[in-house]
């Protein structure tokens, strides 16, 4: 075979293919065999046809036809690999341009390339501070609040009450049905609509309504409300009071975070950092991998990019099922089509996720990131048990051992790509941070590490002798 390689500008590459007729020959050949058993020809048993026979009764255009398919079927995986193709997807017979000589035309998708460029000179200083007690006392009013009691009232709406009401607006995004919310002395970043909603209902009693008038920044995170100026009119429903529990060693033990008011306080300190830290370094990573990706070159097919934006729409439907809702239910929701939401709102996603995902995948390869069992039996085991606390019953698993076996492959998968992941990062802030070691000095360390480990231990022996 003759293979010429033209690499295209969508990152595929066509591969223009010329056969010599000898082998040709013989894949017509096989196919009249291949016709001729399928076929009933009078006075031949099946498959014992002569060549000539099957051309006069089905064509010489079947017997080609049938020759073609059996050729890609044959030999494409050794056109890929003597044209020296990384196929990102499965390519596709473009044409056929001549049959004398056999001439074929193939466009295959590439694999995605990325040239990270001089990642290591990347700097983002990780800048987190701990909490202030502040924020502790509010985690603190936050857990009594889940363990308040409530009676309804009859009274005006007061700072501490919990309010059922409805919402309704001429923008769709701010219509809501039975909608509870809670009227906080101070605001929270986490109120719905806007910060400081609640606060505007004081003073109104059960059955009463107030107009609200609002006006988003163009920067709000929910896209329609961008900019926007709104009228809200809420109706309030019922109005309850709140009881506070008082914060004594009793209350410690009815929230399972420890038996004395001290280790809950000490509980909720940790609890309240790990989410401060967690959420910082949601956006550090964030802008860490966007600092990279500004030095780097990547390139991948247009079908990567949809095979993307189809895990996102799936991860979408499973949320969204989790509320009974379906996504046709839900663009009917959003007065959008199937094909508006994924130019508008799944590509964006898509995109990103598999840039960063290409990005950290170089990292790991680079850099020769390894994953140890010991971080890979721990996430493993957080997340059997955390199936396990969500009221999974491992011995009911559809499908028996089979079924077990099944999702525990699937755990193992899923916690293995957590593992990796959390190691990618981890390097790559040490580049930011500027406490990056090239791989041959992290070699030569493990090298020099492993060979005195023998000796520490002969010496810890002779010690406990």
């Amino acid at each position: 075979m003759n293979i010429e390689k033209q690499i295209q500008e969508d990152h595929t590459v066509k591969l223009v293919v010329e056969v010599d007729q000898e082998k040709m020959g013989s894949y017509k050949k096989r196919a009249a065999a291949k016709i001729s058993e399928r076929g009933n020809i009078s006075g031949f048993r099946p498959g014992k046809a002569p060549y000539h026979i099957v051309a006069r009764t089905y064509g010489e255009a079947a017997i080609m036809e049938q020759a073609v398919d059996l050729f890609i079927d044959a030999e494409y995986s050794n056109i890929l690999k003597e044209a020296d193709v990384n196929p990102g997807a499965s390519g596709n017979l473009e044409n056929i341009e001549s049959m004398d000589p056999p001439k074929f035309i193939f466009s295959v998708p590439l694999a995605p390339e990325i040239d990270l460029g001089d990642y290591t000179a990347v700097r983002l200083p990780y800048e987190w501070q701990a909490p202030e007690q502040k924020d502790v006392d509010a985690a603190l009013e936050d857990l009594r609040q889940m363990y308040a009691s409530t009676e309804t009232v009859e009274r005006a709406i007061e700072s501490g009450d919990y309010v059922l009401l409805d919402v309704s607006s001429e923008t769709t995004e701010l219509n809501r049905t039975g909608f509870a919310t809670f009227v906080r002395k101070e605001e929270r970043d986490t109120e719905w609509p806007y910060n400081g909603f609640a606060n505007e209902l004081i003073g109104l009693k059960a059955g009463e309504n107030k107009t609200i008038k609002h006006s988003f920044p163009k920067d709000w995170e929910v896209e329609e409300l961008q900019g926007k100026d709104v009228e809200i009119t809420a109706t309030i429903k019922t109005v309850r009071g709140v009881t506070l529990p008082e914060v004594n060693d009793d209350f410690a033990k009815m929230t399972g975070a420890g038996e004395t008011v001290d280790a809950l306080m000490e509980a909720l300190k940790k609890d309240v950092e790990n989410r401060s830290q967690n959420e910082y370094d949601d956006k550090y990573f964030v802008d860490l991998i966007e600092k990279v990706k500004e030095g780097a070159a990547l390139k991948y097919h247009e079908h990567t990019l949809e095979h993307e934006g189809e895990h996102v729409l799936q991860d979408l439907s499973q949320r969204l099922a989790q509320q009974g809702m379906d996504l046709d239910t839900y663009f009917k929701m959003r007065n959008t089509t199937r094909e508006q939401f994924i130019e508008s709102d799944v590509n964006p996603v898509a995109k990103k996720r598999l840039e960063r995902g290409l990005i950290l995948d170089e990292i790991v390869r680079k850099e020769q990131i390894q994953i140890d069992d010991e971080a890979l039996n721990i996430e493993y085991n957080n997340a059997l048990n955390n199936l396990v606390m969500q009221g999974m019953d491992l011995n009911k698993i559809r499908g028996g051992k089979k079924g077990q076996r099944e999702l525990s492959q699937a755990i193992a998968m899923d916690a293995a790509s957590r593992v990796m992941t959390r190691k990618a990062l981890d390097m790559l802030k040490t580049i930011a941070t500027g406490n990056y070691k090239p791989l041959e000095e992290r070699e030569a360390e493990a090298k020099q590490a492993a060979e005195a480990a023998p000796a520490e231990e002969a010496g810890e022996e002779k010690a406990a002798e």
